[in-house]
C-alpha cells in the first residue's frame, strides 16, 4: 500500500484485532502509529489522516493505556516544539500487526480470489 492508498480495483484485507472489550487494534490505529513514526508528530499524523489533534491524541492515549508499556512517547512543546515517537513497544506492536496482515493476505489469497471471481460487475456500468 502506498500513501496514495491501495488500488481500489484490487481486493484488500483489513484486520481488526479485538482484545476482549479492553482494547482494539486495526488499520486506523496502525496507520496512526506509522505516521507518528515517520513524522515525529501526533498533530501531523492526525492531519494527514483527516482527523483533529484531539482525536489523534485520544487514540494514542487509548493505545498507551491498553498496553503494558506506552506505544507512543510524547515530548512537550517548547522553543523547538514538541514531538512524538514510537517506543520499542510501539515499534513491536506495529511490526507484528503489519506482519500479521502480510501473513493473512498470503494465506488467504486463494480464497480471496475465489470470492472475487463470484462478484458481479463492479465497473459501475449496468
Amino acid at each position: 500500500m502506498t500513501r496514495s492508498g491501495p488500488d481500489p480495483r484490487q481486493p484488500r484485507l483489513r484486520i481488526r484485532i479485538l482484545f476482549g472489550e479492553r482494547a482494539m487494534l486495526g488499520p486506523g490505529k496502525a496507520e496512526l502509529l506509522e505516521r507518528i513514526a515517520e513524522g515525529g508528530s501526533i498533530a501531523a499524523a492526525g492531519r494527514a489522516m483527516g482527523m483533529s489533534y484531539k482525536r489523534a491524541w485520544s487514540l494514542v492515549e487509548e493505545m498507551n493505556a491498553a498496553f503494558r508499556e506506552p506505544l507512543v512517547a510524547r515530548a512537550r512543546g517548547g522553543p523547538g516544539g514538541g514531538g512524538a515517537a514510537l517506543t520499542a513497544a510501539g515499534e513491536s506492536v506495529l511490526r507484528n500487526y503489519r506482519d500479521l496482515e502480510a501473513l493473512t493476505a498470503e494465506a488467504g489469497a486463494e480464497r480471496i480470489r475465489a470470492i472475487e471471481a463470484l462478484l458481479g460487475d463492479m465497473s459501475g456500468e449496468r
